[in-house]
């Protein structure tokens, strides 16, 4: 009786290799330089909405996730934290009532005043092991890759079994 052929089994080395196991790992690298340099208490999607706040005053929470990339029901939990903490003021539009308007508070606008030099560091931290020219290149790469994967539909939706 022949044995059944063994299907192919990658050796550990290259799934260490994998670009999904590497942006995990690096993303565990920027979260710990996170912590350390730049907030214990402030996230990174925290500060991304306090940051997209300053640079556009009175978004709605809509907009604000999709300025920061995130979804309606993680945009919802980053608010409701950032407001309790007296970082933002949340307000209905007087046009929309549907329509929340968010609004940094003095508070707000101190602690991303105080983080954003913080953040500078850690990022040399996380790029340090890179010269100029290669972490131009990393920014690059990186921004065609999200780039590229924001503008491709879910595969569910892109299913000719699903759609109807």
């Amino acid at each position: 009786m022949k044995a059944a052929p063994v299907p192919y089994a990658p050796e550990p080395e290259d799934l260490m290799q994998h670009p999904g196991h590497l942006l995990r790992r690096a993303l565990q690298a920027m979260n710990l330089l996170w912590d350390e340099e730049v907030s214990h208490t402030i996230t990174s999607p925290q500060f991304a909405a306090l940051n997209a706040l300053y640079r556009e005053p009175r978004l709605d929470q809509r907009t604000l996730g999709s300025r920061i990339s995130l979804d309606r029901s993680t945009v919802a939990e980053v608010v409701a934290r950032l407001s309790a903490r007296g970082f933002l003021r949340t307000e209905r539009d007087s046009r929309d009532a549907r329509r929340k308007v968010l609004t940094l508070t003095t508070k707000g606008l101190s602690t991303l005043q105080q983080l954003i030099p913080r953040t500078h560091v850690m990022t040399d931290r996380l790029v340090a092991g890179l010269d100029g020219e290669d972490q131009q290149r990393l920014l690059r790469l990186l921004t065609t890759l999200v780039t590229d994967a924001e503008r491709r539909p879910p595969r569910a939706a892109r299913s000719p079994l699903l759609r109807k």
